[in-house]
C-alpha cells in the first residue's frame, strides 16, 4: 500500500510539474478575442488555434475564450483598436497600416524594402517593440501583447509589367501609408482600397495593380484577376498588432499576466515567425507553378524579379521622400527614437523634422 501511495504522490507531482508555469495558480478568467481576416492562413493557422485551443488548454480550463474576427464581425481592420480602448472587446488584432490615421507614428513600425528577409524583420521588429508598446498605451489604452508578420508585400497587376518603372501612370492599391507615397513618388496613383473589394476591382479595371502579402494574395484568390507578380517587397510586412485593453490588463492577477504573456511568445508569436521564413519562396511557387505548391494548386502567374535598378530607385525614394514625410506627420521625437532602434538595425537613417 505505502508503494502504491509512494506512486500515485509521485505521479501526481509529474503531472503537475508538466503544466504550464502557473497553470494551477490561476484565476478563472473570460476573454473576448477579435482576430485578423478569417480567411488568411494567420488567423486559420495561428490565431485561432492559439486562442480557442492551446490557451485554454495550457489554462487547464482557467482561460475560457470567446473569438470572432473583425471582418465577421462586419468591423473595418481602422476600427479594431478604437473598439478595443471602449471596452467592446478584451483583445483585439488587426495590421498596424490599417490604424495609423490615428496614430501616425505606428508607420514606422512597417517601412517599405528596409527588410528583405524574415531574420531582418524579426529584428525590425524586436526593435520597434518599445516604441509600438508605448504608442498602444497612449493612443488606443491598451497592452500590446504580440506582433507577426503577414508575408512580404508584393505587387500584383493585371497588366504587363517588367519594371518598377512600369507602374508609373497606373493605379495601384497600397497597403498602408508609406506604400502609397512610395508610389506616387514613382509616377503611379495610390488608391485606397479594402483588401477584399481588390480582386473585382482588378477584374474590373478599377485598379491595375494591387500590393499585398504573397501568400494572402494566394489565398483571397488575387491570382484570378492579375497575370503579374512583382515581388519586390513595395509595401513592408504588414505586421499584426495584438493588444489587450489596458483596464482588463490592470484587472488581470499577476500570475495570469505572466501567464499570458510566456504562452502568447512560445506558442504563438515564435510559431508564426518560424513559418515565416520560407513563406515568400513557396507563396511565389503556389502563385507562379514554380516550384512545388503545398498550399493547393498553383496558379499561372508572370513572375518579375526586381532588378537592382529597381532596388537602387525604390530605395532612393524611400529615404529621399517617404521617410522624411513620415517624420513630419509623426512629429516629437518618433524620427529619432525610429533612427536609434530600428534605423540601426537596417543601416538606414531619417532626417529629424
Amino acid at each position: 500500500m505505502k508503494t502504491l501511495l509512494t506512486c500515485l504522490t509521485l505521479s501526481a507531482c509529474l503531472t503537475a510539474a508538466t503544466l504550464p508555469a502557473n497553470a494551477q495558480n490561476l484565476d478563472d478568467t473570460s476573454l473576448s478575442v477579435v482576430g485578423s481576416w478569417s480567411s488568411l492562413p494567420l488567423d486559420k493557422d495561428f490565431e485561432r488555434p492559439f486562442w480557442t485551443k492551446t490557451l485554454p488548454a495550457d489554462s487547464q480550463g482557467k482561460v475560457s475564450v470567446q473569438m470572432t474576427t473583425f471582418d465577421q464581425m462586419g468591423v473595418k481592420g481602422g476600427d479594431v483598436f478604437r473598439m478595443l480602448s471602449d471596452g467592446v472587446f478584451d483583445v483585439g488584432m488587426t495590421v498596424g497600416d490599417y490604424v495609423v490615421g490615428d496614430a501616425p507614428e505606428l508607420e514606422g513600425l512597417d517601412v517599405p524594402l528596409v527588410a528583405s528577409d524574415a531574420d531582418t524583420e524579426h529584428k525590425v521588429i524586436d526593435a520597434a517593440r518599445p516604441m509600438v508598446a508605448d504608442i498602444m498605451k497612449k493612443r488606443f489604452g491598451a497592452k500590446l501583447l504580440a506582433i507577426v508578420p503577414y508575408p512580404p508585400q508584393v505587387v500584383f497587376c493585371n497588366a504587363d509589367v517588367k519594371s518598377l518603372r512600369d507602374l508609373k501612370g497606373k493605379k495601384v492599391r497600397a497597403s498602408g501609408r508609406m506604400a502609397a507615397i512610395l508610389l506616387e513618388k514613382l509616377g503611379a496613383e495610390g488608391i485606397t482600397m479594402s483588401f477584399s473589394e481588390v480582386p473585382g476591382a482588378l477584374e474590373r479595371g478599377v485598379i491595375d495593380c494591387a500590393v499585398t502579402g504573397a501568400g494572402s494574395g494566394y489565398s483571397a484568390g488575387w491570382w484570378e484577376s492579375s497575370t503579374h507578380l512583382l515581388t519586390l517587397p513595395l509595401g513592408g510586412w504588414d505586421p499584426v498588432i495584438t493588444a489587450m485593453n489596458q483596464d482588463k490588463w490592470n484587472g488581470l492577477s499577476p500570475a495570469m499576466q505572466s501567464f499570458l504573456e510566456t504562452e502568447i511568445k512560445t506558442k504563438f508569436e515564435d510559431k508564426v515567425w518560424a513559418a515565416a521564413g520560407d513563406a515568400l519562396s513557396g507563396d511565389v511557387a503556389c502563385l507562379t507553378g514554380r516550384g512545388e505548391c503545398k498550399a493547393g494548386k498553383p496558379a499561372s502567374m508572370t513572375l518579375v524579379e526586381p532588378t537592382k535598378q529597381d532596388e537602387a530607385l525604390a530605395k532612393k525614394v524611400l529615404t529621399e521622400d517617404v521617410l522624411p514625410d513620415w517624420a513630419k506627420r509623426a512629429g516629437g521625437d518618433w524620427a529619432k527614437r525610429w533612427n536609434d532602434s530600428v534605423g540601426k538595425v537596417v543601416g538606414v537613417s531619417v532626417a529629424a523634422p
